[in-house]
């Protein structure tokens, strides 16, 4: 039976970001689904502060809609997306970036829904917290605090992350491009970031949402590195897939590369779909 892709967006992201990836993967005859985790898409906060002209203070201080979202929160959405795609056959679970946490906890609670769970340069903490592998050395090239130059607001005392990703500030713009889209132009990068929405919510799991051996780690999985990446290294990509094959040795990460930083295959996605529609050929 053929299988439905669920594809799950990254921070700051949501579902628009996978349409020209949809649209290849339609092409090529496959199925697809692009999930809005709570508070992403249609339900984003898009306040007047945000518009031109801005308004510092007002985007500092206006409250946002995903305060107070979980991973819990973000991981009972997908299943109940994951529920209703099992109904018509195969299911493929894609997760990138920041979105590799909410497809692994939903993996590890219900793992009869996922026949492959696929992690495009996302992630899936083993051996340490998500938060914890920033002192780590594979993440030592960075630059968060570049990337800090468009913060919106106390993340204290609004509950949330919020960037500026309209600002007009060269330095952040240049950091940001540098994090997610250095070999594009600029021309699709202030497209992609266009698409961007400014809240993100705070709550990233604890150990208990790490990657399980008796209900994850019996899942058919790939990673795709992306190998380009400066946003999640290379090197801290292979290590996740070093700590995932160490939890489950008989059932290892089968591994794939795509070249490209962190974004590139959102931008040009036919290598990316044409990769997975090989997944979806594999035996579950």
């Amino acid at each position: 039976m053929q299988p439905t892709f669920v594809l799950v967006h990254g921070a700051f992201s949501n579902s628009f970001a996978f349409a020209p990836l949809q649209a290849e993967l339609g092409l090529l005859g496959h199925r697809s689904v692009a999930v809005d985790l709570p508070g992403h898409g249609f339900g984003a906060t898009y306040t007047r502060a945000y518009q031109t002209p801005q308004d510092p203070a007002g985007l500092a201080a206006v409250p946002g809609a995903i305060k107070g979202v979980t991973l819990a929160d973000n991981a009972a959405h997908l299943i109940g997306i994951l529920e209703r795609a099992k109904r018509n056959g195969p299911v493929i679970l894609v997760s990138h970036s920041r979105g590799g946490m909410t497809a692994t906890a939903a993996a590890n609670a219900r793992p009869d829904l996922i026949d492959r769970i696929v992690y495009v340069s996302a992630w899936c903490p083993v051996d340490l917290d998500a938060g914890d592998y920033y002192a780590e050395p594979e993440m030592a090239s960075v630059d968060t605090a570049s990337l800090a130059l468009a913060l919106a607001g106390n993340p204290g005392e609004l509950g949330l992350l919020r960037f500026n990703f309209r600002t007009a500030d060269p330095d952040a713009l240049a950091a940001f491009k540098a994090a997610f889209l250095a070999d594009g132009t600029d021309e699709e990068f202030l497209a992609l970031l266009n698409t961007f929405q400014p809240d993100e919510n705070l709550d990233v799991g604890t150990s208990a949402d790490r990657a399980r051996a008796g209900t994850w780690g019996g899942i058919p999985k790939t990673y795709v590195r992306l190998a380009g990446d400066t946003s999640l290294p290379l090197a801290l990509q292979d290590r996740l897939i070093r700590e995932g094959n160490a939890l489950t040795p008989d059932n290892p990460y089968d591994v794939r590369t795509l070249e490209g930083s962190h974004l590139k295959w959102l931008v040009d996605p036919a290598p990316a779909a044409r990769l997975l529609g090989e997944l979806a050929a594999l035996p579950g």
